[in-house]
């Protein structure tokens, strides 16, 4: 592609880029960062370019886009008094290792070798004696029990 043509496609095809940005990111400054970022990047690769640009433009500038919105971190809202509402972290991991000494032995056995040993999926088969799906069967099955059993306890 030559420079000529690589104008006038990012002319023909800019609104539509940042319009997109603009949709997935809901900030103006942002998405003409995002698009700028895609034009460089397509910039540097003027040698390797056919027309049309556009489809891959915005498919560019979708990643892009995807990107930045997994980077940021999820703003969440803290009542007021939260030491008083809220069990410490230390209270919530004492009220689950009392569950999980509730559950049935083999189900106890799999998820401490699984969680607190930090034992793969084969290993742990090996160890008992059973089959790899077996394993995974009984760790979920104890999961959602544990689970279960804490929420009920929250209520």
């Amino acid at each position: 592609m030559t420079i000529e043509e690589y104008k006038s496609e990012v002319e023909r095809n800019r609104n539509h880029m940042l319009n997109t940005a603009r949709s997935y990111l809901k900030d103006g400054d942002e998405a003409e960062d995002v698009v700028q970022d895609v034009l460089l990047k397509l910039w540097q690769l003027l040698d390797s370019l056919r027309l049309p640009m556009g489809p891959l433009a915005l498919v560019l500038v979708k990643n892009r886009c995807i990107d930045r919105l997994r980077r940021r971190q999820p703003i969440v809202s803290m009542p007021e008094n939260v030491a008083e509402s809220e069990p410490t972290w230390d209270e919530r991991y004492e009220k689950v290792m009392q569950i999980i000494d509730e559950l049935p032995t083999m189900q106890q056995t799999i998820m401490r070798l699984r969680h607190m040993e930090d034992m793969e999926m084969s290993a742990i088969a090996a160890l008992t004696g059973s089959k790899e799906a077996a394993v995974r069967k009984v760790l979920s099955r104890a999961r959602q029990a544990v689970r279960l059993k804490f929420l009920k306890q929250q209520q």
